[in-house]
């Protein structure tokens, strides 16, 4: 059996939208914490099996011996170690054949602050001596295309990366190298670094942006403290505009940009590019 956690999530439903393209929905389990939520993936043939990162003790149904199990990242920043701990210990118990796990691109040498929890639940995973593989997801193009409002409001594209770029893809794309892992052989101890064919620039997206809208929408690189200040002011809590703050730094250096083909070469296909993204956002 294929099992994804997080199967509700925004990854976790695209990368089950993959999976039953490829195999019945027979062979498919998602683990989650309302059955009720996913309501719509059982009415579609998938199994579904309760367990709840933060209840460890709601995991021991979780996974059956010989599952290949994909552990999605949570996103409760602070908690996910043991969180992630959690999933690793209940999959070991069950003697699982694959645990793929979701962390972020570069891995070890990721030294901002959102990849900690990464390298620590990376470290776990090799101490549990399960079979595994590591998906490095670079940054989703939805990262910035989500929210396009205060873009469009202000016209201006307030970032504090200086000239860095950025191998973003669609979520879908690497919803799809998940699914190539999962349903695929030889991947077993393998990891993959992700990220889009191309490394585009702050000023690359407002002027993208600028052309799809006909308006004037300029880059506008502030410092750090005023980038904080900013993101603060329009009601993010401190510490997560911190993060924030710290992976644009992250970008200014060039940790974001890395490309080494492994993503297209999964799915097989070139990966999303960026522009297609701002059209959809704009069109929804």
């Amino acid at each position: 059996m294929i099992v994804v956690t997080g199967a509700t999530g925004q990854l976790g439903r695209l990368v089950i939208d993959e999976l039953l393209t490829k195999v019945p929905a027979s062979q498919v389990a998602a683990v989650v914490r309302d059955k009720d939520k996913a309501a719509g993936l059982a009415e579609r043939g998938v199994e579904l099996r309760i367990g709840d990162y933060s209840q460890p003790e709601t995991l021991s149904g979780a996974f059956r011996a010989g599952d290949r199990v994909l552990l999605i990242s949570g996103s409760e920043v602070g908690q996910r170690v043991a969180q992630h701990q959690a999933v690793i210990d209940a999959a070991k118990d069950a003697g699982v054949a694959l645990l793929a796990y979701t962390g972020v691109l570069g891995g070890p040498e990721a030294d901002f602050k959102l990849a900690a929890e990464h390298k620590v639940t990376e470290q776990a995973i090799l101490d549990s001596a399960l079979p595994y593989t590591f998906l490095r997801n670079g940054w989703y193009h939805e990262n910035y295309t989500a929210n396009l409002a205060p873009v469009l409001e202000h016209g201006a594209v307030l970032q504090s990366a200086g000239d860095g770029r950025v191998a973003s893809a669609a979520r879908a794309d690497y919803a799809a190298a998940a699914a190539a892992v999962l349903t695929g052989e030889g991947h077993e101890n393998a990891t993959y670094e992700l990220s889009g064919d191309v490394a585009w620039s702050f000023e690359e997206y407002a002027a993208e942006l600028s052309r799809r809208t006909g308006k004037t929408i300029a880059y506008a690189n502030v410092p750090a403290e005023q980038h904080l200040a900013v993101l603060t002011g329009a009601g993010l809590p401190e510490a997560f505009a911190e993060i924030l703050v710290d992976v644009d730094a992250a970008v200014a250096r060039g940790l974001l940009a890395r490309q080494n083909g492994d993503l297209a070469r999964l799915i097989g296909r070139p990966t999303t590019p960026i522009a297609d993204a701002v059209k959809q956002a704009l069109a929804a």
